[in-house]
């Protein structure tokens, strides 16, 4: 298939520094696909509030990703944003706000991320009454699921539908529930639905072994990886943190730890980041700094693109989709 505009307009004038790293990216992403690679994609920051689900749920649709990994923020607030859309509030002027102000939204039921402010009734708690319902019957029932697999049921069941202010289409999350994409959420605990869930445990309400835990989420991952590496698997990261490090760490668990010398090092590797290589800092790590610790090999395709993920995923997508 031709490129669309987008695309020639990205290869046209992206010529040079981070805007060149990312067509490079790019089309070493495409390079992974076509051999027959699958892909990994992290998730980090606050992709979901800023709306990615727009053109990310394409990628999945169009299998250009095979597993995810993610904060548990960005797994619920895609959700949020399909059910509350409507409530979330912008603040332009967000550099310029006083404590009061921050007050004045807490006061409101608003939670800021950078310039858009989270509703938490119409979002936190119109999506607490159904997953609690979900959480207590599987809790009654003794079964265990993973933080994901919670939401997916809750997507697939309709009990949302009423509430729906975005197209369904606009959700990544919707379509990776549609396809039953693995997804692997490290410190899911660190998010509005883990603390939630942690209040229950607290009052007695659900058992904390109802939840799948993060080792239990490792342990999938060092079954899935060796399955799915036959033509290298590539890792595409968007930020950094936990829903970065802790995926990638497989391989050197499987290598070291577990002694299956024969698993091959992530086959690609490309991060989006804005944070600055500093001291200690593994956001800011350059890549060949992976390379000590077992996770890339010195000849895999390397990418950092030094520039605010909200604008460089949103380019890399459409340029794999042909837009």
């Amino acid at each position: 298939m031709s490129k669309g505009p987008i695309s020639q307009f990205i290869e046209k004038h992206y010529l040079h520094f981070n805007s060149a790293a990312l067509v490079d990216a790019a089309k070493a992403y495409e390079e992974q696909l076509a051999k027959g690679a699958k892909m990994m994609v992290s998730m980090a920051g606050a992709m979901s509030t800023a709306e990615i689900g727009k053109i990310f749920s394409d990628i999945i649709r169009q299998d250009k990703v095979h597993i995810i990994s993610c904060t548990g923020a960005n797994l619920e607030e895609d959700i949020m944003n399909l059910v509350a859309h409507s409530h979330y509030e912008r603040v332009p002027n967000y550099r310029d706000l006083t404590p009061q102000d921050e007050w004045d939204l807490l006061e409101r039921g608003l939670n800021r991320v950078t310039d858009t402010c989270i509703p938490e009734h119409e979002a936190f708690r119109r999506l607490q009454k159904h997953i609690f319902k979900i959480w207590k019957d599987a809790d009654d029932k003794g079964e265990r699921y993973f933080p994901h697999e919670f939401m997916y049921k809750m997507l697939l069941s309709g009990v949302l539908e009423e509430y729906y202010e975005i197209d369904l289409k606009d959700s990544w999350m919707y379509a990776a529930a549609e396809k039953n994409l693995p997804i692997v959420v490290p410190g899911w605990e660190d998010s509005t639905m883990g603390n939630i869930f942690a209040s229950y445990v607290i009052k007695g309400e659900l058992k904390a072994s109802t939840m799948k835990s993060g080792i239990e989420y490792m342990t999938f991952l060092a079954d899935w990886y060796p399955k799915n590496c036959s033509n290298g698997i590539g890792f595409f990261q968007i930020g950094g943190g936990i829903a970065g490090d802790f995926p990638i760490c497989v391989v050197p668990m499987l290598y070291q730890d577990m002694e299956m010398h024969d698993v091959p090092f992530w086959s690609y590797f490309c991060q989006i980041s804005d944070s600055t290589t500093s001291y200690g800092s593994y956001s800011g790590a350059v890549p060949n700094e992976k390379i000590t610790w077992g996770k890339l090999d010195m000849n895999t395709p390397k990418f950092i693109i030094e520039s605010d993920a909200t604008i460089v995923a949103p380019l890399i997508f459409a340029y794999l989709l042909d837009l």
